[in-house]
C-alpha cells in the first residue's frame, strides 16, 4: 500500500511539474529598431535622395513612434538640419530631399518609442566626396547595442 501511495505521489508530482513548466513562458526581450536605408548612396547635385527609416519593435511594425528625426549635414559642417517626419507606411518614415552642394554627407534618424531611443547614423555622398568625419567604416552601421537606451 506504501508502496503504491508513493507511487500515486511521484506520478502526481511529475505531472504537476510538467503542467506548471507548461504554463512558463520565457518572452525573448524586445527592442526598437531602426532600419534606415539612403537611396541613392551616391547621388547627383539636384538629384532627389530618399531617406527611409524602417522602425519596428520585435516583429511588429512601429507605426505610432513618440518621435522620428532625421538629422543631415555635410562633413565637417556645423550647420545640422533636422527634419521631424511622419509615419508614411508600414513602419517607414520617409524623407525625400536634394542637394546642391557636392560632398560627403551623413545622416542620424533620431526614434524614439516604446520607452527606448535608437539612433543609427549613415554615410552617403553626393557628387564628388569630400573629406570625410572620422572612421567612415565604422560610421556606415553602428552597433544597435551601443544606440538603443531604455528611458
Amino acid at each position: 500500500m506504501k508502496k503504491m501511495l508513493a507511487g500515486f505521489f511521484v506520478c502526481f508530482g511529475m505531472l504537476l511539474l510538467t503542467a506548471c513548466a507548461g504554463e512558463e513562458s520565457i518572452d525573448e526581450p524586445q527592442f526598437l529598431e531602426v532600419d534606415l536605408t539612403i537611396s541613392p548612396e551616391n547621388a547627383q547635385p539636384n538629384e532627389t535622395v530618399t531617406f527611409e527609416a524602417k522602425v519596428t519593435y520585435g516583429s511588429e511594425e512601429v507605426t505610432d513612434a513618440d518621435e522620428v528625426a532625421f538629422e543631415i549635414w555635410r562633413a565637417h559642417d556645423e550647420d545640422h538640419e533636422k527634419f521631424e517626419i511622419e509615419h508614411a507606411e508600414n513602419g517607414i518614415y520617409r524623407l525625400e530631399k536634394t542637394f546642391e552642394r557636392e560632398g560627403t554627407y551623413y545622416i542620424i534618424s533620431h526614434v524614439t518609442g516604446r520607452s527606448m531611443h535608437n539612433m543609427p547614423k549613415k554615410e552617403f555622398v553626393v557628387g564628388e566626396p569630400s573629406e570625410p568625419e572620422g572612421d567612415s567604416s565604422s560610421q556606415n552601421n553602428m552597433d544597435m547595442e551601443d544606440e538603443t537606451m531604455d528611458h
